[in-house]
């Protein structure tokens, strides 16, 4: 029989879709299930993006540009700088999603056996796109008792090598919701300048942002020309999950240059998305306003009824619309595929995200679960009643 990689054997399966195929053998017993585990936003796409595919007449769906349409680039450059960004349509690659973007970014910032430091827990694909480029990850743990802030500086510099490459972060953070203050940002900027690293954040939240605290872009460093680089979306601004376009935003010359040569292996970005993407820039700020609102709302309604139940621990997000909870279990795992097969209120369960696969440290996350609070406020109060009734039995079950 042909073997399988090692490589591929290696790769993580998603803590975020591990469970779907237990989640539709749930609904195909007539049980409904809230899905708490992904974070697709049932908010409206703009429908300035949708009418720009509508509309359009185009008469050949061709190729664009590589590096993604001139259009769209100049209109993006101009959206950061409303965000004291100031960059050029030259400092922007158009990716098929913050996915190829981050990708992209890892193969051609590290080789085989480099290393990039990522404070944990993280987004889980950090490890599958490492994985895929054979690049391990350096994991320093962030912990729920001071709300997931950014560990101390010099853990992260006894972590680097002569192997590390680059510190990543998500700012805000998924899954934790944590918000990185400027003055994070400005600690982590001097100390890839001291060990001549790349500094790499996701800023794909850089919208949801609560509480009136305050984004700060690490574009917005002085001096950091050579190492800065942003992994955008429009995934989540405008609701467009389905869209599938991203972005690399950095002024290294030579990044960039590489970059674009992953980028002409694929061809191109796609060009309906694109057309969309660019249209959805034209979106009101009223929506941003509203949406930002509705997800407070949300929030403060799950985090509520969650402190609610005991022996469940949780910290207040200060933005994206995640957050870890952690549970009076022993593993979520089983805990999150017991809810599917054999627990319902009324004839409902709940879908959630086991943590164990945001943490890179073996042993980390057991206990814990990811939810993506991007439901109505009703759905959430219903899905944490299940939840909290889902933990009365399975305690006694678990300690039987």
């Amino acid at each position: 029989m042909p073997v399988i990689s090692k490589k591929g054997l290696s790769m993580p399966e998603s803590p975020i879709r591990k469970l779907v195929p237990y989640a539709e053998a749930a609904k195909l017993r007539g049980i409904n299930v809230i899905h708490l585990n992904i974070g697709q936003p049932d908010i409206k796409t703009p429908q300035v993006a949708l009418d720009a595919v509508k509309n359009n007449t185009i008469s050949t769906l061709s190729y664009s540009k590589t590096e993604g349409s001139n259009e769209y680039r100049q209109k993006l450059a101009a959206y950061y700088s409303k965000h004291n960004i100031n960059i050029s349509a030259d400092d922007l690659l158009i990716t098929t999603g913050a996915s190829e973007a981050l990708s992209f970014v890892i193969g051609s910032i590290a080789d085989n056996d480099d290393e990039i430091i990522v404070p944990e827990p993280f987004y889980a694909n950090y490890n599958s796109f490492s994985t895929a480029f054979g690049v391990k990850v350096t994991p320093i743990v962030s912990k729920i008792e001071t709300g997931f802030a950014l560990p101390e500086i010099a853990a992260f510099e006894k972590s680097i090598t002569s192997k590390t490459k680059g510190i990543l972060i998500c700012n805000p953070n998924n899954p934790t919701g944590y918000l990185y203050s400027k003055e994070e940002i400005q600690q982590l900027s001097q100390l890839v300048k001291k060990h001549d690293l790349f500094f790499i954040v996701d800023e794909v939240y850089r919208e949801f942002v609560y509480d009136g605290k305050k984004h700060y872009s690490v574009l917005e460093e002085d001096n950091l020309e050579q190492h800065a680089i942003v992994i955008d979306s429009v995934s989540k601004r405008y609701s467009m999950c389905g869209a599938r376009i991203g972005c690399v935003v950095t002024k290294n010359k030579a990044l960039k240059n590489t970059i674009l040569k992953f980028m002409q292996a694929r061809l191109s970005p796609p060009s309906y998305a694109q057309i969309a993407s660019e249209a959805a820039l034209n979106t009101p700020q009223s929506y941003f306003d509203e949406v930002i609102l509705e997800y407070v709302e949300r929030r403060n309604v799950l985090i509520n009824e969650l402190n609610k139940i005991s022996g469940v621990k949780v910290i207040m997000p200060q933005g994206a619309f995640y957050c870890i909870v952690e549970l009076p279990i022993k593993n979520s795992d089983t805990f999150a595929q017991w809810l599917l097969e054999d627990f319902s209120v009324n004839n409902e369960t709940v879908m959630v995200a086991p943590a164990a696969g945001f943490y890179a440290t073996e042993g980390l996350g057991k206990n814990q679960i990811r939810i993506a609070y991007v439901l109505e406020k009703e759905i959430l109060k219903r899905a944490i009643h299940i939840l909290s009734e889902a933990l009365k039995t399975y305690y006694l079950n678990e300690n039987s």
